[in-house]
């Protein structure tokens, strides 16, 4: 049964490997219209806009970046926090400046990846002409 099976798995294989070049290929014909091919056809049909990806990408990195920014500065308020209520206690006070240490270490590289990422869109967009 798995003989056969495989025999017939293989010729259907074969056949279509060999009828394959001589079907018609449709991918040059315009099936709908040039007018339906525009950003604005597909955004309009879609009701998803018709901005630019690039600049959606850019906004999105921005957002995200913002949040984690906003995440490192409470890291280092609550390292603050516990600073100032450790009464004297050295374990809380050296987990309060391991606290503060990563919150800024995190701001820095959060700062960094934003000038980073600020250089390569405002990069790429210049390099197609779309820029802002």
């Amino acid at each position: 049964m798995k003989r056969k099976l495989m025999l017939v798995s293989i010729s259907l294989l074969s056949l279509f490997f060999i009828v394959a070049p001589y079907l018609p290929v449709q991918a040059q014909v315009d099936v709908w219209g040039a007018d339906k091919l525009g950003n604005d056809y597909v955004g309009n049909e879609t009701n998803l806009g018709n901005k630019d990806p690039r600049m959606i990408a850019a906004a999105v990195i921005r957002v995200i970046l913002g949040f984690l920014g906003i995440i490192a500065v409470v890291l280092i308020l609550l390292g603050g926090f516990k600073w100032m209520t450790a009464a004297g206690n050295e374990d809380k006070i050296d987990e309060a400046k391991k606290i503060i240490s990563a919150g800024v270490i995190g701001l820095v590289i959060i700062l960094a990846s934003y000038g980073i990422a600020n250089f390569v869109i405002d990069s790429v967009l210049n390099a197609t002409n779309s820029g802002p």
